[in-house]
C-alpha cells in the first residue's frame, strides 16, 4: 500500500478500520518529503519533525478517547500567505522573509480545531502575484508531472505538493485563478469558493475584493470535506457572509440528469490550445451521455474581463502593499540616511520585479487624473460582468470552460513576458471579478502526457451544484486523482 497515493477519505477509512495509524500516515508523508522535496521544491518551511511529534500525541489522545474528530491526525500543507501562529509566513517575499505570525488565520484555527497536522508552508509567487510560481523569492517549484514544466501559480507549491504526494491536500488562495490554474497544470482538483464563504482573516492581502482561500485536493470528495471545515461566517472578516451550515459531501450524488450546462463559445475561441479544446469537447459529450442538457451560448465578457481584473487587482495591491514600508515588521534596508531612503531602499530591495510592476500599475490607475478613466471605469465594467453571469445563470445551472488555454509550459518560457503570462489567466479571472465559485478538475492529458483541466462555474453560493457536476464526471472517467504523475517523481 502506497499511503501517499490515498485520498483523505480513504485515509479516514483506513484509520477507522485500524489498518493505519496516524503515525503511519504522518511518517509516510515525512519520508516522501525527505525523498522528493529536493526535486519538486514545493515547501518554503517544512514542519516534519514537529508533525511526527504531533502525530504521536494525537494518536495517544485518540486511543484514550480524548479526540474523536474524523480528521484528527490528517496531514495538510498550507500556502505561505496564510498566517500560522509561531511559524514563518513569508508570502514568498524577501519583504517577509523572517516574519513569524503572532496569530492564526481563521482557516488555521479551524484546521487546528480538527487536530489536523501541518506539514509545512508551501511555496508561491510573491504576494500571490504570478501564474507559474517562478516569482517566489525563495525557489522555483517544479511540476511533478514533468520537472521542466511550471506547476502554475500563484498556489503552485500547494498544487505540486498534492500532485507529488508530499501532502494529501492543501490550502491555497485564488485572486484570479491561483487555485484553479495550478490545479489544472498539476492534474488535481482545485476549488475557488464564492467570495465571502471562507474567511479571509489572516490571509495576506493581494486584492481584497478578489482574494479567496480554497482547497486543492486529489479528488472532489476531499474538496467537499475540506470545504466543510473552512467555510463559515467570521465576524473578524467584514466581507464574510452569514449562511446556514452546509454539508457539501451530501451534494455528491453522482447524477447530472436534467442539469443544464452552458458552454460559452468565447472561451473556446482563438488562443485556446487544440488539444485542450478536444479534451473539453470529449467531456461535454460525456455529460450529454450522462443526461445533462448542454447548450452553447454567448458570454461576451472575455474581451474586457481580463483588463478589468488587472486594473482592479493592481489598484488594490498598490493600496494593500503600502503597509510594507521597512518601518514595522518587514525587511528594512541596512544603508539609509533618512526616512525617505528607508522607504525607497527597503521597498526596492524587498519586493521582486513582478510585485513592483503591479504596484506601479496600480498606483498609476489610482492617481489623480486617471482614477475615473481607469479604476472607476473598471468597477463599472465589473458590474457588467456580474450582470452577464446572472443572465446566464437564469438559464443554466453550470457554465463549463477550459481552466487554462494551455497545459503547463516550460520553466522560464514566459517569465520574461508579463503580457503573455497575464493572457494565460483569460479563462479564470472573470470568476473572481464576479465573486462566483468555480472548480477545476482533470479532464484529459495532451500528447506529452501533461494534464488538462476543465472549469465548472456556478452561481453565487452554489458550490453544491458544481461539486456534484464535477464529482459525477470524476466517478465516470476521472484520470488520476493527482496520482498518475511521472514515475520519476512518484
Amino acid at each position: 500500500m502506497n499511503i501517499t497515493e490515498l485520498t483523505v477519505h480513504e485515509l479516514q477509512e483506513k484509520i477507522k478500520n485500524k489498518e493505519l495509524t496516524i503515525e503511519d500516515i504522518t511518517k509516510a508523508y515525512v519520508e516522501k518529503i525527505s525523498e522528493k522535496e529536493k526535486d519538486i521544491q514545493a515547501f518554503i518551511t517544512t514542519l516534519t519533525q514537529e508533525a511526527l511529534k504531533q502525530a504521536k500525541e494525537i494518536q495517544d489522545r485518540k486511543e484514550k478517547g480524548e479526540i474523536t474528530g474524523e480528521l484528527a491526525g490528517i496531514p495538510i500543507g498550507i500556502k505561505d500567505n496564510i498566517c500560522t501562529k509561531g511559524i514563518k509566513t513569508t508570502a514568498g517575499s524577501k519583504m517577509l522573509e523572517n516574519f513569524v505570525s503572532p496569530y492564526h488565520a481563521t482557516v488555521m484555527e479551524k484546521i487546528e480545531e480538527q487536530n489536523m497536522i501541518n506539514l509545512g508552508k508551501l511555496n508561491m509567487d510573491e504576494f500571490a502575484m504570478g501564474g507559474s510560481t517562478e516569482y517566489s523569492y525563495f525557489k522555483k517549484t517544479k511540476n511533478p508531472w514533468n520537472l521542466n514544466k511550471v506547476p502554475g501559480g500563484s498556489s503552485g507549491g500547494s498544487a505540486a505538493a498534492v500532485a507529488g504526494g508530499l501532502v494529501p491536500w492543501a490550502l491555497g488562495s485564488d485572486t484570479g485563478g491561483s487555485i484553479r490554474q495550478p490545479a489544472s497544470f498539476c492534474g488535481v482538483v482545485g476549488l475557488k469558493p464564492t467570495y465571502g464563504l471562507v474567511s479571509r482573516y489572516g490571509l495576506i492581502a493581494f486584492a481584497s475584493s478578489l482574494d479567496q482561500i480554497g482547497p486543492i485536493t486529489k479528488d472532489v470528495r476531499d474538496t467537499a470535506i475540506l470545504l466543510n471545515v473552512i467555510a463559515g461566517y467570521d465576524e473578524k472578516d467584514t466581507t464574510s457572509e452569514k449562511r446556514e451550515k452546509v454539508d457539501y459531501t451530501k451534494a455528491l450524488k453522482n447524477d447530472v440528469k436534467g442539469i443544464k450546462i452552458g458552454v460559452p463559445k468565447e472561451f473556446f475561441a482563438e488562443g485556446i490550445n487544440e488539444e485542450v479544446k478536444q479534451s473539453l469537447q470529449q467531456a461535454i459529450e460525456k455529460y450529454k451521455e450522462l443526461g445533462a442538457e448542454i447548450e452553447e451560448f454567448s458570454l461576451d465578457i472575455s474581451n474586457y474581463a481580463l483588463a478589468t481584473y488587472y486594473i482592479i487587482a493592481c489598484a488594490e495591491a498598490s493600496s494593500n502593499l503600502g503597509r510594507f514600508d521597512g518601518i514595522r515588521y518587514t525587511y528594512r534596508a541596512s544603508d539609509y540616511k533618512n526616512l525617505k531612503e528607508i522607504y525607497k531602499k527597503s521597498r526596492s530591495e524587498g519586493f521582486g520585479v513582478e510585485v513592483k510592476r503591479r504596484i506601479i500599475l496600480g498606483t498609476y490607475v489610482l492617481s489623480s487624473g486617471y482614477y475615473d478613466a481607469y479604476y472607476k471605469k473598471a468597477q463599472q465594467v465589473r458590474t457588467l460582468v456580474m450582470n452577464e453571469f446572472q443572465k446566464a445563470f437564469e438559464k443554466y445551472d453550470v457554465i463549463l470552460t477550459p481552466t487554462s488555454p494551455t497545459v503547463a509550459f516550460d520553466i522560464g518560457s514566459k517569465s520574461n513576458n508579463p503580457l503573455e503570462m497575464y493572457l494565460a489567466d483569460i479563462c479564470t479571472v472573470s470568476v473572481n471579478v464576479a465573486g462566483l465559485p468555480a472548480i477545476s478538475i482533470p479532464c484529459g492529458v495532451d500528447k506529452e502526457g501533461m494534464p488538462i483541466g476543465m472549469q465548472l462555474i456556478g452561481n453565487k453560493f452554489c458550490e453544491e451544484t458544481i461539486l456534484n457536476v464535477a464529482y459525477t464526471f470524476e466517478q465516470r472517467c476521472f484520470l488520476g486523482r493527482g496520482q498518475k504523475t511521472s514515475e520519476k517523481i512518484r
